[in-house]
């Protein structure tokens, strides 16, 4: 009886339009596969949003982390360098000791010699050899001179009027191209020693 139904197809046409078994099934066919992509959409932004969460979360973890490191190796980089520093002043420091001591040695050598001992007794004790006359510089007020004090500028302490021995040859040339044509008179007359004269 079915088959008595009429349609309005024409034979040898699939069925069309919005009535018959086969629409409702490709309907509910249809229905189902949006129902499957929504799910799979959903299922897709859920791990999408999951990832994205995951990345976040693992980026703020791998801050965190560079950032103790960063300040543990700062930290420890300022404790090298303070080291550095301070090696490098205590190798400095050894090597003015060493060239102290090496300073130190010399002198003891020297103190072996016999003359530089006796050129020490000279200088600080004032001590004289037998046989020779000791002589003690005094300044100004009658106080011997201690053995630092040092000799003053021969600028400062020459005569200033005292002239030197190539002025006086240069004047004795002068005069001796040019003769004076008046030559005093000797002021008080020149007496010989008593022993000339007798």
């Amino acid at each position: 009886m079915a088959d008595d139904r009429r349609t309005s197809r024409k034979p040898g046409r699939p069925a069309s339009g919005r009535s018959g078994p086969r629409y409702a099934e490709r309907l509910k066919a249809e229905r189902k596969q949006a129902a499957r992509d929504r799910e799979a959409a959903l299922v897709r932004a859920r791990s999408e949003h999951q990832d994205k969460a995951r990345f976040t979360s693992r980026a703020a973890i791998l801050v965190l982390v560079l950032a103790v490191l960063a300040v543990s190796y700062a930290s420890s980089l300022r404790a090298y360098l303070h080291q550095r520093n301070n090696i490098e002043a205590l190798q400095e420091q050894i090597e003015q000791r060493r060239d102290a001591i090496a300073d130190l040695k010399r002198e003891k050598e020297r103190w072996d010699d016999p003359s530089y001992v006796a050129q020490q007794a000279r200088a600080r004790f004032g001590y004289v050899a037998p046989g020779e006359t000791p002589f003690v510089v005094v300044d100004e007020n009658g106080d011997p001179l201690d053995a630092s004090a040092e000799l003053g500028d021969p600028d400062q302490v020459a005569d200033p009027d005292e002239s030197t021995w190539y002025e006086d040859a240069w004047a004795s040339m002068k005069v001796a191209g040019n003769p004076p044509t008046k030559v005093p008179a000797p002021k008080d007359e020149i007496t010989a020693p008593k022993e000339d004269l007798e």
